[in-house]
């Protein structure tokens, strides 16, 4: 195959960056496409020019490391697929790919594709540990869940992290992978003593992040890789409602001036 790819390059923060052009032959159907960014940094290297800096770290759509928009979408227009699972099998030979960064106000662009996601570290720093007891292991029969309460739980769990609902919705909101961390404890019995401190916590730092605000779009939800369902939004917004009715009157006065 023989493609041309259209990769954004930018050398620092403060570049303002660019769109630049390149061809590329010999693109196997088999490779993924972190494989075929490898071969044009090969090229790049040999021509003696600087190649594209990108994310990536375990190549089996667990990490959420391989964050880019390939052809105006988050991760690519496959479904439910990260960025190093997706094969040059679904492009055409001849075709014209564009490769950019994350677009969003809490994610500047570090270099090229790479984008600084700290941010979605200190939202999860922000919601703390959870106080439970923590010796040995409890027989599992002690603690009853009800299976659909652990499915819906294990479902959030499962987000990675990567930012895709962030670069995928018009506001760049982070309600969906905020939701997603605060849902997967909050669900369970352990989860119950910190559950809504945790979800003002979480919410206060993403607002301080400068993330928007949810409007509804369900793009999020359409270019996550793992298909994490919106109705987390609803969930962390009813506890996020409910701890703000039953905080103390000193903590409502602290939430105010943050």
């Amino acid at each position: 195959m023989r493609i041309k790819l259209h990769v954004w390059r930018q050398s620092s923060r403060g570049d303002h960056g660019r769109m630049e052009s390149y061809e590329l032959d010999g693109v196997e159907p088999d490779m993924s496409f972190l494989e075929m960014m490898d071969s044009l940094n090969e090229k790049l290297t040999v021509d003696g020019k600087d190649p594209v800096a990108f994310d990536h770290d375990c190549r089996e759509g667990v990490c959420g490391m391989c964050s880019m928009v390939i052809d105006g979408q988050a991760h690519g227009a496959q479904t439910e697929t990260t960025t190093c699972q997706l094969y040059m099998r679904h492009f055409k030979d001849g075709d014209e790919i564009y490769v950019e960064p994350w677009r969003a106000k809490a994610f500047p662009v570090v270099r090229d594709l790479v984008v600084d996601r700290s941010a979605f570290d200190r939202i999860i720093q922000a919601g703390g540990y959870i106080s439970n007891h923590s010796g040995p292991k409890p027989e599992p029969n002690t603690i009853p869940i009800e299976p659909e309460v652990a499915e819906q739980s294990l479902d959030a769990a499962t987000c990675i992290g990567c930012g895709a609902c962030v670069a995928a919705c018009p506001n760049s909101s982070a309600m969906l992978f905020t939701s997603a961390k605060v849902s997967h404890l909050g669900l369970l019995p352990q989860g119950q003593t910190e559950r809504f401190d945790r979800a003002i916590s979480m919410v206060t730092q993403m607002e301080k992040e400068g993330f928007g605000s949810c409007r509804n779009y369900g793009e999020c939800e359409a270019q996550c890789p793992k298909g994490i369902s919106i109705a987390f939004i609803s969930r962390m917004n009813s506890d996020f409602l409910r701890a703000t009715l039953t905080q103390p009157i000193h903590r409502r006065g602290e939430m105010k001036t943050q």
